[in-house]
């Protein structure tokens, strides 16, 4: 399958370990002497409607794609593990 790098920013990053869906392809880094793509960039989520600003962006080195889809590109990344929350139980 053929695809241009415009067409990245329509396609989901999902991750084939867990499932978890980063959201959509923002950018990608190129190699310019090369031509070929390094890494795809996912920006971070909203948080709070965009008021508090976003996460942090995710960024999937080229080896961590393991296939495109018509609407989707799933990856092999490990899971962040998040510290936990601190408040009420």
């Amino acid at each position: 399958m053929d695809t241009r790098v415009g067409e990245l920013r329509c396609k989901e990053v999902i991750n084939v370990t867990d499932g978890s869906r980063y959201g959509y392809v923002g950018d990608a880094e190129v190699d310019l002497e090369t031509g070929q793509i390094r890494a795809l960039i996912v920006p971070g989520r909203l948080r709070l409607f965009g008021l508090l600003g976003r996460e942090a962006e995710r960024v999937f080195p080229w080896s961590a794609v393991r296939r495109f889809g018509e609407d989707i590109i799933l990856v092999e990344a490990e899971t962040p593990h998040l510290p936990p929350r601190r408040g009420r139980h």
